[in-house]
């Protein structure tokens, strides 16, 4: 039983076919990284596969468009059935992207057939930026900046406001040393724009320009006094100029639990770039935070 006949044929047709093994790359494989599509693997044989069949070609349906279906006869056509071991029919496989993400064997309740076909038309398949994002985020993370900028630069080529390419670029470059370039590119970016990377690199580039090129001063002014908040302030911002965070954070907190307001809660909005420039997963971050809530809600 077949509900096509009941909604219109073009539409119908569109999002529901009949596949083979000759056709399951063009129609299921590539179709799969725009659309998610659904694939039913069943034979004229298999009574389940009666009672399974109409009611995913009815969530289809239903799903307007943002899923397909492809119904496989496995007598006919066995060659994908047996690469992806079924065992027994009905076998329903999804795919997004290209690759098989979810599945079942068997028949199930009407209402448990619509919520898997609404859970797979939910997944959109990941688009070429977005693979190159992530594999730019794990070649970054892993220390490849030349892998990382390239990757990102590519992003770039299609999408030169893509606010993830700018910020990762920027790191990128700022990882290498090159603190110049790398403000050119996070310049670039909108400056209401928002992005783990980018907030880091706009904060470690203010740091490093606040930072005082001589602390001499403020070291001798520190030993005689240790409540100089000023020179402890200094030297704190010279320490997160280098990124030396944990030891400019210790200064700050310092400051902070002698004197909580200190020069317009200088120490503090000090304290939060530098949390932006390490970073929210950051261990300085973590740390930091929850010795400056200590302090605050004694």
């Amino acid at each position: 039983m077949s509900l096509i006949g009941e909604t219109e044929p073009q539409v119908a047709a569109d999002l529901i076919k009949d596949g083979t093994d000759a056709s399951f790359m063009a129609d299921v494989i590539e179709a799969s990284k725009d659309t998610p599509v659904i694939v039913d693997f069943w034979a004229t044989w298999c009574g389940p596969c009666r009672q399974l069949g109409p009611a995913i070609e009815k969530a289809v349906l239903a799903a307007k468009g943002k899923v397909k279906l492809v119904k496989v006869d496995i007598d006919k056509n066995p060659q994908y059935a047996g690469q992806l071991r079924v065992q027994s029919i009905p076998a329903v496989f999804a795919f997004v992207g290209g690759r098989p993400v979810d599945g079942f064997m068997g028949a199930l309740p009407d209402s448990q057939v619509k919520q898997f076909v609404d859970k797979i038309a939910g997944q959109a398949p990941a688009n070429e930026s977005d693979e190159l994002l992530a594999m730019a985020k794990e070649s970054l993370d892993l220390g490849d900046l030349g892998g990382a900028a390239q990757a990102y630069a590519q992003v770039l080529q299609a999408d030169p406001v893509n606010v993830k390419a700018l910020g990762g670029l920027a790191r990128s470059y700022l990882s290498g040393g090159d603190a110049e370039r790398a403000r050119e590119i996070a310049d670039m970016a909108p400056a209401e724009a928002r992005d783990p990377d980018l907030d880091s690199v706009r904060a470690t580039l203010a740091l490093a320009q606040e930072a005082p090129e001589e602390t001499t001063e403020f070291e001798k002014r520190l030993a005689k006094d240790p409540d100089d908040h000023e020179a402890r302030y200094e030297i704190a911002k010279a320490l997160a100029g280098r990124g030396a965070w944990a030891q400019a954070s210790d200064h700050l907190l310092h400051i902070i639990a002698a004197d909580r307001t200190w020069n317009e809660d200088a120490a503090r909005k000090q304290l939060i770039t530098i949390f932006e420039a390490a970073g929210s997963g950051s261990d300085i971050t973590r740390t930091g935070r929850r010795r400056l809530s200590s302090i605050l809600f004694s």
